[in-house]
């Protein structure tokens, strides 16, 4: 339903007044005076729009989970103000399957905070199925309004007898800072509440006393990721695929159609961000956020803008002739487009607000280029929320019921983070308190701590940015000789890490050298120099623009080495799979016999499969995993609407399930089957005996994973030849093997900036190793640290030297001895409802404190 603000109207009937005549604006006048009369709680809804939802549970307690009564009661997911974030229904999920896993009895209460003041039909039981079909859902499912009732001390007296009167003492709330502030004072306040109910009459003192103390937890779901303490919120993921499939929309048009009228026609689709394409076009591209920059820095580094408003880091004075230099200076270097992202809130160093037409105006009239601006909106926060968003809510939602069932009355109210691959818990206004000393410390004009305080990812990210933004490589050269080589199986991401590395080694003055097809070009010689314009636009291409092939070093040793001698390279930069890791591992070894193999290297895991020792993600898997999801979204749906059908589907993957896995969880899968959990027909005959009972509910569907090579016996067609045996007369089954279609597509967001992250570090390592190893004239490294796998553990980027690493390596399977996402497989089993499952959260059951200043958590970095 469309808003009109009393505001609007008034403004309306003046505009309209002169030209329509009396009798419209004593319509206006009517209709205004209508509105008001349609009663308080309507008038909210139109004007006050406000997001939330809670959970009820009433469980029996359980020593394993360390529950300390027999009945806790949640409020579940409560969003604060008019908006939503994708993958908040999958936390909805999760809060309410592992609630009612515990033995809880769940509620909903529609309308957030509204809800829980208004009470009665607000708030309802929820079932296992009722959360049913919820993954691919974006915003919630049930509901949402502001609610200003709730800042006021009578709502939120109506708010705790309603809760009293359910016995509810646990809440687990989604939103932002104003949400969790609002919580926290409920907590707060609570004895003073129940106080007062019992002086109104409106509660017993038994009641009261059943309901004593309230326990607080908290899930952050905001696009705009501007959450201190949390690297991720639920649903940024989301927003960013997509802007950045607006981006790509618009990109594209600058190299298919080189005529200028019809680049602007084109160019007419686009985001809360400008647009300009042609032959001579800019596109001013501002997300439509709060002024909060995170969406705005990692579109910029995700399509290679080449000029980025964010309000944490104001531009330097004379900010308008840097950017036309800089725009020129890319045209000349063959660019035949120029991006320009701007974050809402952007503004100089003197805080004055830059605009979108600002910035239009200056481009067209002192360049001449053909440019345009579009505003994206709320398509940002539409849409399908991404595997990544469902996979974080879902453990956000399970993380949040284990910090209930583990509360005391003492336990400060917490919020549920992300921290590299691990979910923690924080103290929940330590973290909103740095959240607000960042927007303190932009009034101020302390930009420098406002960076800061946003933590180290965001730092990462601007400094990335701004290294790769600078367009004149230095005048004085090193003479030095870095070549870049792919590995393996082709995968999205490959080419971001490639323009990457090539950007970051011109801009320290080295040449940049592509050798082509893999470690055979290598061998024959297929290596050229290779300039900052030939990798313009690879960031959002997918495959492999140099080749790739999965023969390693082997018998080409003696001709790679002759080979490096040629072409005078004094290192090496290996992207790809298991391939890379292992033709790493052969270089390192011949170096003995060979010594111009005595270079620096790095290794860069880039494979769908995720299976190279030294990284807990590689490039390329995210890209493959959100293909997945999508085609068994697809594959569910058809299920739905055919009723008792079963499908059985195959990922690749090789002998690691890490893609069966984490496409379970995002999907919803009954079961996933993989190598590393052995699996025997006892387990098959429960599953089927599983789908068998679940047919009786209302969901009539199922799906299974299996891993390419989970079993040499137990094969795709094996499973689907006993699943439609076993359940004839209940339920039909369906095969489908996704291939080859799981390596291809364009990036995610995710590859593209970890991909374009992992190479500009690559290079400045290589830049630092280079310099240790000089000596008597030349580079000679042959110590283990100087062949390294770059990879991401736990919260940070390192390196780890390949030979450290073999001990940790399963060569016969090709997968590391330790592979961190086995420990979400319980997860997937209790949200399919099997019985018996264990979750360990020991790693992260201990409340982790935020250091204000640093923006650093003690045991470890944002």
């Amino acid at each position: 339903m469309h808003r009109v603000s009393a505001r609007q109207l008034v403004n309306t009937k003046r505009v309209n007044a002169g030209s329509l005549g009396s009798h419209l604006i004593n319509y206006l006048a009517v209709l205004f005076s209508s509105l008001l009369a349609w009663g308080k709680k309507l008038f909210r809804v139109l004007l006050v729009p406000d997001l939330g939802h809670w959970y009820h549970l009433s469980c029996s307690s359980r020593k394993s989970l360390g529950s300390s009564s027999d009945t806790a009661w949640y409020r579940g997911p409560g969003w604060q103000g008019p908006l939503c974030a994708a993958g908040m229904n999958a936390a909805v999920r999760a809060t309410v399957r592992v609630g009612i896993y515990t033995g809880a009895k769940v509620y909903f209460v529609h309308e957030g905070y509204q809800g829980l003041v208004d009470g009665g039909d607000n708030i309802k039981p929820a079932t296992w199925e009722s959360v049913s079909m919820m993954l691919q859902l974006g915003g919630t499912v049930i509901g949402s309004a502001r609610c200003m009732d709730f800042k006021e001390k009578w709502g939120r007296l109506k708010a705790a007898c309603n809760l009293v009167k359910l016995g509810i003492t646990n809440l687990c709330v989604i939103g932002g800072d104003g949400s969790l502030t609002g919580a926290n004072q409920f907590r707060t306040e609570w004895s003073e509440l129940l106080a007062d109910l019992i002086k109104q009459g409106k509660i017993t003192a038994e009641e009261a006393k059943r309901s004593s103390h309230l326990n607080i937890v908290g899930m952050v779901g905001s696009i705009d990721n501007d959450f201190c303490g949390t690297d991720m919120t639920i649903g940024t993921d989301s927003a960013l695929h997509r802007i950045i499939e607006v981006v790509d929309a618009i990109t594209t048009t600058s190299f298919v159609m080189p005529d200028c009228v019809c680049m602007r026609v084109r160019v007419c689709v686009c985001v809360h961000l400008c647009a300009h394409v042609s032959v001579r076009a800019c596109v001013c591209i501002n997300i439509a956020v709060c002024p909060h920059s995170y969406l705005a820095l990692v579109t910029a580094l995700a399509c290679g803008a080449d000029w980025v408003f964010i309000p944490e880091m104001p531009p330097e004075d004379n900010w308008e002739e840097h950017l036309c230099k800089r725009l020129i200076a890319q045209r000349e270097r063959g660019s035949r487009l120029n991006v320009i992202i701007m974050a809402e809130g952007a503004q100089d160093r003197k805080q004055k607000p830059i605009t979108c037409d600002q910035v239009k105006n200056l481009v067209s009239k002192k360049l001449g280029f053909d440019t345009r601006s579009t505003i994206l909106g709320h398509v940002q926060r539409g849409g399908t929320p991404s595997a990544f968003d469902r996979i974080l809510g879902s453990r956000m939602g399970v993380e949040a019921v284990m910090a209930l069932l583990e509360a005391t009355p003492e336990t400060p109210a917490c919020v549920v983070s992300l921290s590299g691959n691990m979910a923690i818990r924080l103290p929940l206004m330590e973290c909103v308190q740095v959240t607000k000393d960042v927007t303190v410390a932009m009034a101020e004009g302390r930009f420098e701590d406002a960076v800061n305080l946003r933590g180290k990812s965001f730092q990462n990210n601007w400094n990335t940015y701004k290294m790769l933004a600078h367009v004149n490589p230095p005048e004085v050269k090193s003479n030095i000789n870095i070549a870049i080589v792919n590995v393996g199986a082709p995968c999205a991401g490959m080419n971001a890490a490639v323009r990457s590395a090539v950007r970051a080694g011109l801009i320290q003055g080295h040449q940049m050298l592509a050798i082509h097809d893999g470690f055979d070009g290598l061998a024959n010689g297929q290596i050229e120099p290779i300039t900052w314009a030939q990798v313009g636009g690879w960031t959002g291409k997918g495959g492999s623009n140099l080749g790739t092939k999965r023969n390693l070093p082997g018998k080409n040793i003696e001709q790679i080495s002759l080979n490096i001698a040629k072409f005078n390279i004094h290192s090496l930069i290996i992207i790809g799979g298991f391939e890379a890791y292992l033709g790493g591992l052969e270089l390192v070894t011949a170096r003995e016999k060979y010594e111009e193999l005595c270079i620096p290297m790095v290794v860069i895991p880039a494979t769908v499969s995720n299976n190279v020792p030294g990284s807990d993600f590689s490039i390329g898997a995210d890209t493959a995993l959100n293909t997945i999801t999508m085609t068994c979204d697809r594959i569910k749906q058809s299920a739905a609407g055919t009723k008792r059908r079963v499908f059985i589907i195959e990922t690749m993957g090789g002998y690691c399930g890490y893609l069966a896995t984490m496409a379970g969880l995002s999907s919803g899968a009954d079961a996933a089957y993989i190598y590393e959990e052995p699996f025997h027909i006892h387990d098959l005959e429960l599953n089927v005996v599983h789908l068998i009972e679940k047919m009786k509910t209302s969901v009539k569907r199922g799906l299974i994973l299996r891993n390419s090579n989970a079993n040499d016996n137990y094969t795709t067609q094996f499973l689907y030849n006993l699943y439609s045996e076993e359940g004839k007369g209940t339920f039909d089954c369906r095969m489908n093997i996704l291939g080859h279609m799981q390596q291809g597509g364009t990036p995610t967001p995710f590859d593209r900036n970890f991909g374009t992250k992992m190479g500009a570090k690559s290079v400045l390592w290589l830049t630092d190793k280079l310099k240790e190893c000089y000596r008597h004239g030349r580079i000679f490294a042959n110590t283990p640290d100087s062949a390294c796998v770059l990879g991401m553990k736990r919260r940070s980027l390192i390196f780890q030297p390949l030979t450290s690493l073999k001990e940790d390596t399963d060569f016969e399977h090709r997968i590391p001895k330790t592979e961190w996402w086995l420990k979400l497989r319980p997860i997937l089993k209790i949200l399919a409802r099997y019985e018996a499952v264990e979750i360990d959260t020991s790693e992260v059951a201990a409340m982790e404190h935020i250091i204000k200043k640093t923006g650093e958590i003690k045991g470890g970095k944002i």
